[in-house]
């Protein structure tokens, strides 16, 4: 019987450095869900925006609106063009934010940032799409410029 008890306290004191181990490795943060959001944001994005451009130059007639109401007088195939591109670019910064790269994060602002400025210039073409996008393009920069990091942190 006193075997058992000596063993119990051995195993204990093994164990004992594990476990203050575990407790002191950070756990994830309440922050990852808003980076991976940011993520996840910016691939649909780039999906919705290469759509966009798509549909602009295999329909002209789609967006009513003529070019000499947009904000910047381009026809409506550059404007795809510019939509396909973001898009991808989008795409292409929105997986890379899956593994915390830091490069991914400073593109991934930057396409933000631009998509917010080209759906501006694109929202006398169809107003209600733009102004979703704005806002989208608004939530991914603060969920990654705030939180970033903490993909990366827990690699």
């Amino acid at each position: 019987m006193s075997d058992m008890r000596e063993q119990a306290r051995t195993t204990s004191a093994a164990q004992a450095p594990q476990r203050a181990a575990r407790a002191a490795a950070p756990g994830p943060s309440a922050w990852e869900g808003w980076v991976l959001f940011g993520a996840m944001l910016m691939v649909l994005h780039g999906a919705f925006q290469a759509i966009t451009g798509l549909v602009a130059l295999f329909d002209d007639g789609y967006y009513l609106v003529s070019a000499n109401r947009l904000v910047v007088h381009a026809d409506y195939t550059a404007w795809g063009w510019v939509h396909v591109v973001v898009g991808l670019v989008a795409l292409v910064a929105g997986f890379g934010l899956f593994s915390g790269a830091l490069w991914a994060r400073v593109l991934g602002i930057g396409v933000a940032g631009i998509s917010a400025i080209v759906n501006f210039a694109f929202i006398a073409a169809f107003p209600f799409w733009a102004l979703t996008m704005i806002v989208l393009d608004v939530l991914i920069i603060y969920a990654i410029a705030t939180h970033g990091a903490d993909p990366h942190d827990q690699v």
